[in-house]
């Protein structure tokens, strides 16, 4: 799950099952042009410094687990997860990129939240 940081129960959240996160990250690191399981820490031995992403700070983060994300890492994904799910819209047919795009909706939802309470992003 990732949510604010604000200790309200009432603040936007979004969750997935640990394969469903794995899942979801691995589609947005394809997005980004390189394959997550190529990775250092996800079974690759590619660095994260070979790759330019914003998304990083999501996508080279422990599960469940680790250092939260800044409101400002938060607003840095912003515009890219925005363009991943403008681009990604018309290829709503198929029901694994709906549900992804849906996923985006609430990630993008979230970070908004955390930018403008300026609260962490807490991975829990």
């Amino acid at each position: 799950m990732l949510f604010p940081g604000d200790d309200d129960v009432a603040s936007p959240d979004v969750s997935w099952s640990y394969t469903g996160f794995s899942m979801f990250r691995k589609w947005l690191a394809q997005a980004e042009g390189f394959t997550l399981t190529e990775m250092n820490g996800f079974g690759g031995e590619r660095q994260w410094r070979s790759v330019s992403t914003t998304l990083a700070p999501l996508l080279n983060h422990p599960d469940d687990d680790g250092p939260e994300l800044t409101p400002t890492q938060c607003a840095a994904m912003l515009p890219r997860l925005e363009a991943i799910l403008d681009q990604r819209q018309s290829d709503d047919s198929d029901p694994v990129i709906r549900r992804r795009i849906e996923d985006v909706r609430q990630l993008i939802t979230v970070l908004r939240f955390c930018v403008d309470k300026d609260v962490e992003l807490i991975f829990g």
